[in-house]
C-alpha cells in the first residue's frame, strides 16, 4: 500500500516522498488509519519496522486538521521515549515529516542544559518528544503545561519498564488530561505491558506486525564459540579480514565497552564507546563520527543504543551476550532495517552458554556455531556444551537453515562435542547503560 492511499495530506505525502519513501511498511499500514479514526492503539513492533513513521505522519495530520492560526501553541502531542538518543530520532521524525507544515516541536531529555528547553517551551511548541525523568523536572520548573494534551505515545514501553520508568510514566499520566488518545508501542507484549494497557489506553486497537520475540529473517545470525580472554583478539581479526567499515557492537557494562574500544583503537580500527556515563554532546559526537564514517566500531551498552537508528547498518556483534533474551532480538534489530540485510555474529564463551540456550529458545532456533582455526575454545573449560544440534564446519549456511553464506565461510575447524546447556535469566532489576 502507498502512502498516497493512507488518507494523509499533501504536505505530508510531499514530505514522505522527499525522504524517498513511497510504500507503507506493514505497521504503517495498519497505524495510520486506526490513528487519524482517534483509536487508542496497542502496537506490537520490533525495531526497523517503520513505527515512528506509523504514528508520527497520523499525528500530524490530526494537528494539522484542527489547526488555529495565530494562536500560541501549547503541547497537544506528547512522546515519552526511554532514551536520549531515541528522542533524538523521534524529534527527527517530527521534523522532517513535518517540514511543510507549521507546527514547532521540542525534544527534552537531561544531560544537558535545562534552560534552551524552557525557553523553547515558554515560546510554545505543538509537539513533545521527552524522556521522563527531565520533563517532570520541567512540570516541577513550571515550564511546560500539559494539561492540554490530546494524545500521548508510548514509544518502546518495555524498555521504559525495564529502566525502572513506570512511576515517572504514572506522575506524568495523572497531569495530562484523562480524555485523550493513547498509542502504546513496545517490541513484546509481556504481562506488565499488558497491565499498562489495561490501565492507560481505552478499548484499544491491538496490532502485531512481527512475530512476538521473532528475529527477522533478514538478519545472519552466527556464533563464534572462543575462550573468552581471545574475544578481543579474535573480533578485531574478524574486522580486519572482512575489511568491516562500520559495525556496531555490544558489551554488557559500560567498564567493559570503555575498555574495548580502547582495545580496537591500539588495534588499529577506530572506535568509541556509547554508554550513560558519556556526556549527551559525547554520544552525539560518537554517533555521527559513526555514520559518516569516521570510525569503525561503535561500542554500546543496551541501554544507550535504544534508539540507534542507522537504516544501512550491516554488523551487529554481540561481544558479551545480554542478560536477557529479549534484548538479544532488540539488538541485532540494530541491523536488516527498512527491507536491508544484516549480519549478527555473538562471541560465545562458555559461561554464556545458559544465556544462549534462552536466545535459541526465544527465537526458536538454533543458532548456527562456526568453528574458526586457531581460536579453538580450550578443552580443559567445559567446552563441550557450546554445541545443541549440531554446527556446520567451516560455517556455510543461515541460521534459519537457508542456506545463505555467511562471515567466516570456508573456515574449518574441530567440533568439540555436544553437552547440555541449563537454562538462567536475569533478574530484570533496573540497569543503567
Amino acid at each position: 500500500m502507498f502512502f498516497k492511499d493512507l488518507g494523509l495530506s499533501a504536505e505530508l505525502i510531499r514530505a514522505v516522498e522527499k525522504k524517498g519513501y513511497s510504500e507503507a511498511t506493514p505497521i504503517q499500514q495498519q497505524a495510520i488509519p486506526l490513528v487519524l479514526r482517534g483509536k487508542d492503539v496497542l502496537a506490537g513492533a520490533q525495531t526497523g519496522t517503520g513505527k515512528t513513521a506509523g504514528f508520527t505522519l497520523p499525528l500530524l495530520q490530526q494537528l494539522q486538521n484542527l489547526h488555529k492560526p495565530g494562536h500560541k501553541s501549547f503541547p497537544r502531542v506528547l512522546v515519552l521515549t526511554p532514551t536520549r538518543e531515541l528522542a533524538a530520532q523521534v524529534q527527527e521524525s517530527v521534523r522532517d515529516y513535518g517540514a511543510f507544515l507549521p507546527f514547532r516541536s521540542a525534544v527534552i531529555f537531561g544531560g544537558v542544559s535545562i534552560n534552551p528547553q524552557k525557553q523553547k517551551l515558554i515560546r510554545g511548541v505543538d509537539i513533545i518528544v521527552a524522556t521522563p525523568g527531565r520533563l517532570l523536572d520541567h512540570v516541577q520548573q513550571r515550564s511546560v503545561d500539559l494539561t492540554r494534551i490530546e494524545t500521548l505515545v508510548l514509544d518502546e514501553a518495555d524498555r521504559m519498564l525495564d529502566m525502572g520508568f513506570i512511576h515517572d510514566i504514572k506522575r506524568i499520566v495523572k497531569i495530562i488530561p484523562k480524555q485523550r488518545q493513547t498509542l502504546l508501542f513496545s517490541a513484546t507484549f509481556s504481562r506488565e505491558i499488558k497491565g499498562l494497557a489495561a490501565e492507560f489506553l481505552r478499548s484499544p486497537e491491538e496490532i502485531q506486525v512481527t512475530p512476538q520475540n521473532t528475529a527477522t529473517d533478514l538478519v545472519t545470525q552466527v556464533v563464534y564459540p572462543v575462550d573468552k580472554k581471545r574475544k578481543r583478539e579474535l573480533l578485531s581479526q574478524q574486522i580486519g579480514e572482512n575489511n568491516w567499515q562500520q559495525v556496531l557492537i555490544f558489551t554488557r557494562t559500560k567498564h567493559s565497552a570503555n575498555r574495548l574500544a580502547e582495545q580496537l583503537d591500539k588495534d588499529g580500527i577506530t572506535a568509541a564507546a556509547i554508554h550513560g556515563n558519556k556526556s549527551q554532546g559525547a554520544r552525539t559526537r560518537a554517533l555521527a563520527d559513526f555514520k559518516n564514517g569516521t570510525i569503525r566500531a561503535l561500542v554500546a551498552t543496551d541501554i544507550a543504543a535504544r534508539g540507534i537508528d542507522i537504516q544501512k547498518l550491516p554488523h551487529v556483534v554481540n561481544f558479551e551476550l545480554p542478560n536477557t533474551a529479549e534484548d538479544y532480538v532488540h539488538r541485532i534489530g540494530r541491523t536488516a532495517r527498512a527491507g536491508q540485510e544484516g549480519s549478527a555474529i555473538s562471541l560465545v564463551c562458555v559461561d554464556e552458554l545458559k544465556l544462549l540456550k534462552d536466545i535459541e529458545k526465544l527465537t526458536g532456533q538454533n543458532i548456527e556455531k562456526v568453528y574458526l582455526p586457531g581460536f579453538e575454545v580450550d578443552p580443559t573449560i567445559k567446552a563441550e556444551a557450546i554445541q545443541n544440534g549440531g554446527g556446520k564446519r567451516g560455517g556455510g549456511g543461515r541460521g534459519n537453515s537457508q542456506g545463505r553464506k555467511r562471515p567466516g565461510a570456508g573456515r574449518s575447524s574441530a567440533r568439540p562435542p555436544a553437552g547440555q546447556n541449563a537454562r538462567g535469566r536475569s533478574s530484570g532489576r533496573r540497569r543503567s547503560a
